[in-house]
């Protein structure tokens, strides 16, 4: 907020349509439909329609930024290793 950047607050319990899911995570909606089929992200149908549980989408959020710092921690050790740090 501090930025200028705008927050939504959404309840755990909603649900998001795939082009809100994406919007949220900033990819694309068929990156996203990808993620769900792969299993990354639980959704359910309704309908010939995805539904993203907002609670599964921060879940996933979660896991993806905890991925990027021990790939990030794993980068550095080897830096370190190699001794170009």
């Amino acid at each position: 907020m501090a930025a200028g950047h705008g927050v939504s607050v959404v309840p755990a319990d909603a649900e998001l349509t795939t082009q809100q899911a994406a919007d949220m995570l900033n990819v694309s909606r068929p990156y996203l439909i990808g993620l769900l089929k792969a299993g990354e992200i639980e959704y359910r149908m309704v309908g010939k329609h995805r539904r993203i549980k907002a609670a599964s989408l921060v879940e996933y959020m979660r896991s993806d930024d905890q991925r990027r710092r021990r790939a990030a921690d794993e980068l550095s050790a080897l830096t370190q290793e190699m001794g170009m740090a």
